[in-house]
């Protein structure tokens, strides 16, 4: 990595809000976000010279491709400014961020703004699984499934259980934990949730099958919503802090980054690591090698992570390949806290997808903008204490598109 990117600031949506049902569009939640942003931050639009875009299924939920050219209308003074948008599934927000950071790295421009987005409840349930389902191979996986993607990860959880035996308790313990977090996140679409004693169990009623081992609880929202973020050269971000009497020292920045793509199809994925001890080995090198560019041994270094829980069988996996644990073994930081609002390695304190929500492609920018404003001590309620490093990890499909960051401050 040629040196650091820096944060400068960005902004989220609500993400409990319906934008269809307030009568809004993609381009107001797209509008919405960016001004937001530019108003935080204290940057006019004709200051940044790049512009990029992540985004899954614009097309599909709402007809509308060409994302790039919203810039312009969400505020003038960005007419002329190149963008360009990438896709990545569910990582979307993730390859936007790397292809600004690749732009910076190069010299070619020292101001960057990331748009993820997605809106996604315009349309019915069914409708919108179906639409999402363009991530998987289309007329080669998940055949007969009323849910895609619940019934993929299901088969993941099969897939644990085979190897290394799977209590589905420990599987509701990641799920109580991300709801409770989210409670103190006042942009959390389930902030507002409230459950029953039998809501984490297997009861049929209180927590219904959606396919296989995956239940209601077990599954992250359809969400709509925005994230953005400016990043800067080394240069511009020292100029920045100049401006407005920032310190460069505690201006987060990215440190590190890992990226890999695996085969799509989730059974070549998990016959190709018949012989790993990790479940996604390609998941296990994303991580290992931002640990490595960022200069940091495993999770030890770390003080939270902010990782992809579209079920909770990802963030168990997940626990596993960050090296919170030996693989098989996830369980043992779901049962003895340290993955907890108060424990020793917070995962997900924002709430995650499960309590958060889940705006495919908003999912990759809010996770390195929520994780620059705790290692800034700006994440508020749910702000871990001390916090000065802390990692990303965002997944498209099926373990397919893998992407992880290491954000730190000071």
């Amino acid at each position: 990595m040629a040196g650091p990117v820096y944060i400068l600031g960005g902004a989220q949506t609500d993400f409990a809000r319906n934008w269809t049902r307030e009568g809004s569009e993609l381009f107001d939640l797209f509008q919405s976000c960016l001004l937001d942003a530019l108003d935080g931050t204290r940057i006019d639009a004709d200051e940044v010279e790049v512009g990029h875009v992540g985004n899954f299924v614009a097309e599909l939920f709402t007809g509308q491709g060409m994302l790039g050219g919203f810039f312009a209308h969400a505020d003038p003074g960005f007419a002329g400014m190149p963008a360009s948008r990438h896709e990545g599934a569910c990582a979307s927000g993730s390859l936007a961020l790397m292809a600004a950071m690749a732009d910076i790295e190069s010299g070619r421009y020292d101001l960057a703004c990331v748009v993820g987005i997605e809106l996604m409840r315009n349309v019915a349930g069914h409708l919108a699984a179906d639409h999402l389902g363009a991530a998987a191979w289309r007329g080669k996986e998940a055949q007969g499934a009323t849910y895609v993607w619940p019934a993929m990860f299901s088969d993941l959880a099969e897939e644990y259980d085979r190897r290394y035996g799977l209590d589905y308790r420990h599987l509701m313990g990641i799920a109580e934990i991300n709801f409770a977090n989210a409670k103190r996140n006042p942009l959390a679409q389930t902030r507002g949730w409230g459950f029953t004693s039998q809501s984490f169990t297997a009861d049929d009623e209180a927590n219904p099958v959606i396919e296989g081992w995956m239940r209601r609880q077990d599954c992250a929202q359809v969400t709509d919503g925005a994230a953005v973020l400016f990043l800067a050269s080394p240069e511009r971000a020292k100029a920045y802090c100049d401006q407005h009497g920032l310190s460069l020292e505690n201006l987060p920045r990215i440190d590190g980054w890992g990226h890999t793509t695996a085969p799509m199809m989730l059974e070549q994925k998990l016959k190709d690591s018949a012989g790993s001890p990790y479940v996604f080995p390609w998941v296990r090198k994303a991580i290992t090698d931002a640990y490595d560019r960022a200069g940091l041994q495993g999770p030890d270094d770390l003080d939270l992570i902010e990782t992809h829980d579209c079920f909770t069988i990802t963030e168990y996996m997940a626990i596993e390949h960050f090296g919170l644990t030996l693989p098989g073994e996830g369980w043992k930081a779901v049962e003895d806290g340290r993955i907890a609002f108060g424990g020793s390695l917070p995962v997900n304190p924002s709430g995650g997808l499960i309590g958060l929500g889940h705006p495919v492609g908003a999912t990759g920018v809010r996770m390195v903008l929520d994780a620059s404003r705790q290692v800034s001590g700006q994440a508020g309620d749910y702000q871990v204490e001390g916090a000065r490093r802390a990692a990303t990890y965002n997944v498209g499909g099926s373990g397919t598109t893998n992407c992880c960051f290491i954000v730190a401050a000071g």
